[in-house]
């Protein structure tokens, strides 16, 4: 899942803003009894309290950022998963209610929309700090407000954040072609490089991977993957959303299939199992991928 324990310097701006008015949202006394309906009705309170050492009656913002943001070993990921999810339900109506919960989702999106604005500002140029993380802000609250992200399979985090950064990479991508001069006579050209709409794909897709745990080494790097590396993932990513595989096969496919593969007993015992286990679930579940790939008879 996305790593919300701990948000990364906001450096001003939006960002600050966003911080500020969350400050008044929890002093608000209507929105903390919001909230504490909301957990009791969906019979999460108890959990909640217990997890963020509160009372029922008295959960608030706090204890809803504190369970979406957990602290290593302090909540499970089942329950962090939970509570947004439930938070993404409510976000699909059409009252104020639904603006709030849209709104808690956001805060506790920060941190990875400081990344993906960090991210955009690298890959595009042009737009300052501030108009690409408006961007990414915005694309957060349509996409918590959509409704198709409660209903897929996997983690809610990681699909909430993928179709943020699909959209702001589409944006950014059309104002990138937009701004250029007009190329219409050069169509009989070969430019084998991608263009400004491929960069933002393949930025969409390593971003994913990342969030996904495809990418066994922190230090990859990124502006070198293949384009054969970066297909894999895409097709990974797109099962898995699909749940037509796991994250655990996700891993096992991406960890071995890639220029510097994970040893099978490294990757087993990251994932707490035999090598030969995980030799089985990657066989599983590269049968699975082809049968997904394969045309219908």
């Amino acid at each position: 899942m996305l790593n919300l324990s701990h948000p990364a310097p906001t450096a001003g701006g939006i960002f600050d803003r966003l911080d500020a008015e969350w400050a008044e949202l929890c002093a608000d006394t209507s929105v903390r009894a919001a909230v504490t309906d909301w957990l009791m009705t969906d019979q999460l309170a108890d959990d909640v309290a217990a997890v963020t050492d509160s009372w029922v009656r008295t959960l608030g913002p706090e204890q809803l950022l504190a369970t979406l943001r957990p602290g290593r070993g302090v909540l499970s990921d089942a329950l962090t998963d939970a509570v947004l999810r439930s938070l993404l339900v409510r976000a699909t109506g059409h009252d104020r209610s639904a603006t709030l919960a849209a709104r808690i989702i956001v805060q506790a999106m920060i941190p990875a929309a400081v990344r993906m604005t960090r991210g955009q500002i690298r890959g595009f140029g042009g737009r300052c700090w501030d108009d690409v993380g408006h961007m990414v802000i915005a694309s957060l609250f349509e996409v918590a407000r959509s409704g198709r992200i409660h209903t897929r399979p996997g983690r809610p985090a990681a699909n909430l954040a993928l179709d943020a950064l699909s959209r702001v990479c589409r944006e950014l991508a059309a104002d990138s072609e937009q701004g250029s001069e007009d190329l219409s006579a050069a169509d009989a050209m070969v430019d084998p490089a991608p263009g400004p709409a491929e960069h933002a794909h393949h930025a969409a897709i390593r971003a994913a991977a990342f969030e996904a745990g495809l990418e066994p080494y922190a230090d990859t790097d990124e502006a070198h993957a293949s384009n054969a590396r970066l297909e894999l993932l895409e097709l990974v990513l797109d099962a898995m959303e699909h749940g037509s595989i796991s994250r655990a096969d996700g891993q096992a496919i991406a960890w071995h299939y890639t220029a510097t593969p994970v040893p099978d007993a490294h990757a087993a015992q990251r994932a707490g199992t035999t090598a030969a286990a995980w030799r089985r679930r990657r066989s599983r579940a590269v049968d699975r991928l082809k049968s997904r790939l394969s045309p219908a008879a």
